[in-house]
């Protein structure tokens, strides 16, 4: 069975990406480069944004989340997002960007990450997106909609520690496969990370990737 999504999607729906957030890449940018490594990152009060010219995963699952952490300023804040989980994942030409402001002295700095551009191209397992908003030509292959978060089973399963309704509404599929993306993230944990032909880059002022 297969499945077409076109244009803008609520994080109820489907919204599957896939990278992580860039300001911690950036720490550890070379060794993700050269091997494959765990990686849990996230922006604390600041969501990032991810461009690719295609994802290819499979085992796919998702399911809603609250997202919890700080503001900038230190203040406690919770965002809803559509967690989406790969057992494994391919994208080609990756772009992702995070924007800090009001830095004193020098006003906005972004930071703009770049991979899997060349003929390798990035490679993540046990992927977890926690997405706010996605917009991609998508294709589902084996989908199931509606399954508990906790039946899901083609899927990595409900991620550790995150705070859901294991009853909740989920959804699953065999396979996907996106083009032209364009995401906003507030998270993501993975397994290994491997991001090939790794190009960071720092720049004063609002500099995106969309």
């Amino acid at each position: 069975m297969e499945s077409q999504v076109r244009g803008g999607t609520r994080w109820k729906r489907f919204a599957v990406v896939m990278v992580p957030s860039v300001a911690a890449t950036a720490a550890i940018g070379v060794a993700l480069a050269q091997g494959a490594l765990a990686a849990s990152f996230s922006v604390s009060g600041q969501s990032f944004k991810v461009t690719a010219d295609r994802l290819d995963g499979t085992g796919f699952m998702q399911y809603g989340a609250i997202d919890q952490g700080y503001t900038l300023k230190g203040e406690k804040t919770a965002h809803p997002v559509a967690v989406s989980a790969f057992k494994s994942a391919q994208i080609k030409n990756m772009c992702q960007s995070v924007v800090t402001p009001d830095i004193p002295l020098i006003g906005s700095v972004s930071l703009m990450l770049k991979a899997g551009g060349g003929d390798t191209p990035v490679k993540a397992e046990n992927l977890y997106i926690d997405v706010e908003d996605l917009e991609a030509d998508a294709t589902f292959r084996g989908i199931d909609i509606g399954v508990a978060a906790k039946d899901a089973n083609k899927g990595p399963g409900i991620k550790k520690g995150d705070t859901t309704n294991p009853y909740g509404f989920s959804q699953q599929a065999d396979s996907a496969t996106l083009t032209g993306v364009k995401q906003t993230a507030w998270a993501t944990t993975a397994g290994t990370f491997k991001l090939s032909g790794l190009k960071m880059s720092l720049s004063k002022g609002v500099k995106e990737c969309y």
